[in-house]
């Protein structure tokens, strides 16, 4: 089968994994300034509790440095037990208010009254559904992003754009997770309705602009375009588009 047809049926399954979701971690509900420290969070891609904590994050439009601590991983794992007292995922440190927290529900209460100034919406609060719904939503993706793989480590983190809900973006993360690569993660949620759909196929037909001051206005006005995801690596000076490309990448630099 070819790394083309393979990238497709994944996408797909991103896609179901997504839908599954209910489509959480698209839409960004209040732009929260960024803070002066940055958020850390361990967390490993396929757990549906730290991806609530990451759906929270597109939705408060807030970036964080992502330590990636998929199972059998040795680079971050000794870290967070170290900062933590135990192994146990996500794990929020927020040194602006000098916090260690566990427990997704408790790190999005967190988030959502510290930097939204707003109680958790009653989508983004655990109940009987939703939990379950993003346990169906991770199983989708078979594993992926649950497990270590042999890799090199970079010398500087590297930098991804995304929002929780893309598809695409789901894929590009899965691997970061994987080869234990620490980014810092943009979030760059839809802003308002008129930027649902895809980036080449929007809903109004329009030449798109995104909200002007916005953090989406300021990567159109560097990029010409709002494509994601997108990846940048410092340490090697390179930033692409295409989750297929940027994949590929990421295996031939990084894979050991």
């Amino acid at each position: 089968m070819t790394h083309s047809l393979l990238h497709q049926m994944a996408s797909l399954g991103s896609m179901a994994s997504s839908t599954l979701g209910l489509w959480r971690g698209t839409m960004v509900l209040t732009a929260a300034p960024q803070p002066p420290k940055a958020l850390v969070l361990y967390e490993f891609e396929a757990s549906p509790y730290c991806r609530a904590v990451r759906e929270a994050l597109t939705a408060l439009h807030l970036d964080a440095e992502i330590r990636p601590c998929p199972q059998g991983g040795t680079r971050f794992r000794a870290e967070a037990q170290r900062l933590g007292g135990k192994l146990q995922f996500p794990m929020l440190v927020d040194h602006n208010a000098e916090k260690v927290m566990f427990e997704s529900s408790a790190i999005i209460d967190h988030l959502f009254l510290t930097y939204g100034r707003m109680d958790t919406p009653s989508a983004y609060r655990s109940g009987t559904i939703k939990p379950l719904l993003s346990t169906l939503a991770s199983a989708v993706r078979a594993g992926r992003g649950w497990k270590a793989r042999p890799s090199r480590a970079p010398s500087k983190a590297l930098h991804l754009w995304s929002f929780e809900s893309s598809p695409y973006s789901r894929l590009v993360r899965e691997r970061l997770c994987e080869l234990e690569l620490p980014y810092t993660l943009h979030n760059l949620g839809k802003e308002n309705w008129k930027e649902l759909g895809p980036a080449m196929r929007r809903i109004l037909p329009n030449p798109y602009v995104p909200q002007p001051g916005g953090k989406r206005h300021a990567f159109w006005q560097k990029h010409g375009r709002v494509q994601l995801p997108y990846l940048e690596d410092p340490n090697q000076d390179t930033g692409l588009f295409e989750s297929a490309r940027i994949i590929e990448f990421l295996e031939s630099s990084y894979a050991a």
